[in-house]
């Protein structure tokens, strides 16, 4: 059997040759890895036109039917997690290309997320900062207990989010365009207006699918 050539695109940190056993496709084919983004698709074609398997990162690349009508060889597209809104999935089946995804991590974007909050809340990267600079406390932060957390978007991170939430001792109100009060209750999560979502958050997380 021929080699397959593999690529593995958007690598721009240079992590993904150590995050993932590769030696497994040995039998398989060569990976190569790509670490920069060239803007233009017809760079991005000459580049990618011999390859047979190419993997991507999430949404960095956007593989429209103009791209992937030059990609002759290729038959397998793999994407990280389920959902990748830069595939032209209808112009990739037209052509014969599979396109598949990997079972994501449901707990990493929550945990940044909640990072994030309580980085802005507890002004770490100003005190932080301030503690190198070989000075002292420059401000207060702000208690997350017995304040108002707003999701924008109760989904599976948004679940997360509230249970982050509430181990803090926050209150917990959600609003998105499907969500009934009966589903966010059984996350014990009060369903509120998205003017009442706006009004009342201390802190408001949001977790919407990318659309137009």
């Amino acid at each position: 059997m021929t080699p397959l050539k593999i690529a593995v695109l958007d690598d721009w940190q240079n992590v993904a040759s150590t995050v993932v056993d590769w030696s497994v496709l040995d039998s398989v084919g060569k990976v190569s890895f790509l670490h920069d983004y060239p803007a233009d698709t017809s760079t991005m074609a000459r580049r990618l036109r011999d390859f047979d398997i190419i993997c991507v990162m999430r949404e960095r690349t956007l593989f429209d039917a103009t791209l992937l009508s030059q990609l002759p060889a290729l038959k397998l597209l793999v994407t990280g997690g389920m959902r990748n809104a830069a595939i032209d999935t209808a112009a990739a089946k037209r052509q014969g290309i599979v396109v598949c995804g990997t079972e994501s991590y449901k707990h990493a974007a929550p945990e940044l997320t909640w990072a994030l909050i309580m980085g802005i809340t507890r002004n770490l990267v100003a005190e932080a900062n301030s503690l190198r600079a070989g000075n002292w406390q420059v401000g207060l932060g702000s208690d997350l207990h017995g304040k108002t957390l707003g999701i924008l978007g109760l989904g599976s991170i948004g679940k997360w989010i509230a249970r982050y939430g509430q181990a803090f001792g926050m209150k917990v109100i959600a609003w998105s365009q499907n969500l009934t009060p009966e589903a966010a209750a059984e996350s014990g999560v009060t369903y509120v207006s998205k003017q009442q979502l706006f009004e009342q958050a201390d802190v408001l997380s949001v977790h919407l699918v990318l659309s137009d």
